[in-house]
């Protein structure tokens, strides 16, 4: 018996997937049982030249795909919303398991497609949409079997870390960062998805599905890009032993979801203090097992193939899931915090006046301090100053995370 696939797109990813099953047909065989094939290719450019095998159905049009006499696993390597969702959904229709690596798609209408393919018992694969090669998705779907998962939080997007990582080892601006990831071919020419935190959004409520079976509001969601972030910002940081990581959240607070993705600083004893350069991370919270952390390639050719082939396996080997994706309810989407003490870095501030709920803790010079406050006392300082940037320091600060001899102390 043979497994037929069709791959849609033939550019980095889907060429990679191609590639992995015509290397790999020996371990796929001896897992499924049976022998998986590459039945047909959607492109674009029909004129373009591809390295693929004669007996492959080669179209432009996904009609053809549809009418091949046996079609097993349809898998998505598009960069759009709308077609991709129009092909899946007849996927799904016709009775083929789906495998997408879409994640702006699949943030948008995840929740119809496997609704859709409930319906129709077949299976879903997503491992690809997020973080690339580091299995996430299926780690969180062994978590929940027993695990309540309370936490995730991650460095989702490649490209920001990479532009973070190098102004702090080069010195560099962030135009002449981007720059470089741009000639690297890890930032589009346009690059507004990473640097400003769409991509790790849509990735993060794709997590927040599979972690808590509903997402958030995307409107309230706080998003903020790394293009704010300054060669100065990113030294203060450094001198107070702390680095730069745009990192994506989503927890439990009481019954409500609570999400951001924006620069955060971590320091030395974070997991994601190490996370350099184009490399992802996924740090987990659940009941029994504590926090695991996942780190690996979150982009490019062979890492995202992994999570596709790996998906393979997945929708082959098992039923649909029925696990339920709901919006938060009016009640929950009402909570508000706001008055949990937490650790700041804030710029822009020569002197910070006295407040009964601010403690000082260090001083980088030109106005950059670590202070210990509630959010609402950091807008009431920037409402004041308007000049005045502030991020969070993820975790607790001490000291002696720092070069002492850069910290004033005895505030």
């Amino acid at each position: 018996m043979t497994v037929k696939v069709a791959i849609l797109g033939f550019g980095t990813v889907g060429e990679g997937v191609y590639q992995t099953i015509q290397s790999h047909a020996e371990e796929l065989t001896a897992v499924l049982g049976k022998k998986v094939e590459v039945a047909a290719v959607l492109i674009k450019n029909d004129q373009k030249k591809r390295n693929i095998d004669p007996d492959v159905l080669i179209t432009t049009d996904f009609a053809d795909i549809l009418r091949l006499p046996q079609l097993d696993i349809v898998v998505e390597a598009i960069v759009d919303k709308e077609p991709p969702f129009l092909f899946l959904k007849q996927a799904i229709q016709r009775g083929c398991h789906i495998i997408t690596a879409n994640k702006e798609m699949f943030a948008h209408y995840g929740k119809e497609l496997l609704t859709l393919a409930d319906e129709h018992h077949v299976s879903v694969g997503f491992e690809a949409t997020v973080a690339g090669g580091i299995p996430v998705i299926q780690t969180l779907r062994q978590l929940l079997n027993i695990n309540n998962v309370q936490q995730v939080q991650g460095i989702l997007n490649g490209t920001s870390n990479f532009i973070l990582t190098e102004m702090r080892e080069k010195q560099q601006s962030f135009e002449q960062a981007l720059k470089l990831a741009q000639e690297n071919g890890f930032a589009e020419a346009d690059p507004t998805n990473d640097i400003e935190g769409f991509d790790a959004f849509y990735k993060t409520m794709i997590l927040s599905r599979i972690a808590f079976g509903k997402e958030p509001h995307w409107h309230e969601v706080e998003r903020e890009g790394i293009t704010a972030i300054t060669s100065e910002l990113i030294e203060a940081a450094v001198k107070l032993g702390l680095r730069f990581k745009h990192i994506a959240s989503i927890g439990l607070v009481g019954n409500q979801i609570e999400a951001s993705v924006k620069p955060i600083l971590v320091g030395k004893e974070d997991p994601f203090y190490h996370v350099e350069g184009v490399q992802n991370a996924v740090n987990v919270y659940s009941d029994i097992v504590g926090r695991i952390t996942l780190q690996g390639p979150g982009a490019g050719m062979y890492p995202t193939a992994s999570a596709v082939i790996e998906d393979l396996v997945y929708v082959c080997q098992n039923a649909p899931s029925k696990r339920r994706i709901t919006s938060p309810s009016q009640e929950e989407s009402e909570h508000k915090s706001g008055r949990q003490s937490k650790c700041w870095l804030i710029y822009g501030q020569k002197d910070l006046p006295y407040h009964p709920l601010l403690t000082k803790l260090a001083y980088a010079a030109e106005g950059a301090w670590i202070i210990r406050t509630h959010k609402d006392v950091i807008e009431e300082l920037a409402e004041a100053n308007k000049s005045l940037i502030y991020f969070p320091v993820l975790g607790d600060y001490t000291a002696d995370l720092a070069d002492k001899a850069l910290i004033p102390l005895g505030f």
